[in-house]
């Protein structure tokens, strides 16, 4: 329930963060501008894409959330066989921070107005999200070239399955973002932007799991607290 909770509570900091910046408080009936700005299909379909987002989020996070908790729980296992985790997680972890950093940039550029760097950075901030899948495909196949096969033991279970998880949701942001990429919208932008870092807080944490850092920070917290 712990891990639950923190998961949730992110998530809710994460999304509370984004809808501040987002005039939500502001009164259209009150503002003054052109009225053909209404009629802008992207500038009517935002708020609903932002919303759909943020409801998408919200359930996608809560499946990690029960998985990471599931994983917690079953570690508890007399027959739970911890692995060594592939090497190239660090520098996958890497370039998807990088990868997170280009979509920032990229929203930074067209919040100025410079559409040809923003698209520069949105096509790095894709091909480092391409980097990234590569690399975890690559710790699959060491992770099976060393014997640590699916139905060996429940742990490599669940790396499969919380990496693969992951991944998709990846893979389906990047399809996103090639529309991003050609339509152009600021509100588009910023939308990938906020979906590749909810994909990276939720694999710092998973990483966190999966070499056994988190165990070992629930247990320094359970110290300081008692």
């Amino acid at each position: 329930m712990t891990i639950i909770a923190i998961f949730l509570s992110l998530l809710a900091a994460g999304a509370a963060w984004y809808l501040a910046g987002q005039n939500l408080a502001a009164k259209p009936w009150l503002e003054q501008g052109v009225i053909g700005d209404l009629s802008d299909p992207d500038t009517r379909k935002a708020p609903a894409a932002r919303m759909g987002l943020i409801l998408f989020l919200a359930v996608a996070g809560s499946l990690f959330a029960l998985l990471a908790s599931a994983y917690v729980m079953r570690a508890a296992g007399p027959d739970w066989l911890q692995a060594p985790m592939p090497r190239v997680l660090w520098i996958n972890t890497g370039v998807l921070i990088l990868s997170s950093l280009a979509l920032q940039a990229s929203v930074h550029a067209t919040r100025r107005g410079d559409t040809p760097r923003a698209r520069k950075f949105l096509l790095a901030g894709a091909a480092l999200a391409l980097a990234f899948l590569a690399g975890q495909l690559l710790a699959w196949r060491q992770f099976a070239a060393a014997g640590y096969f699916l139905s060996t033991n429940p742990a490599n279970s669940f790396f499969y399955l919380l990496t693969g998880l992951h991944g998709a949701h990846l893979a389906g942001g990047l399809a996103a973002l090639g529309v991003t990429v050609v339509r152009k919208t600021q509100s588009g932008v910023e939308l990938c932007a906020f979906y590749w870092h909810f994909l990276l807080a939720v694999w710092l944490i998973l990483f966190a799991l999966l070499t056994g850092w988190a165990s070992d920070i629930v247990v320094i917290c359970r110290g300081l607290v008692g």
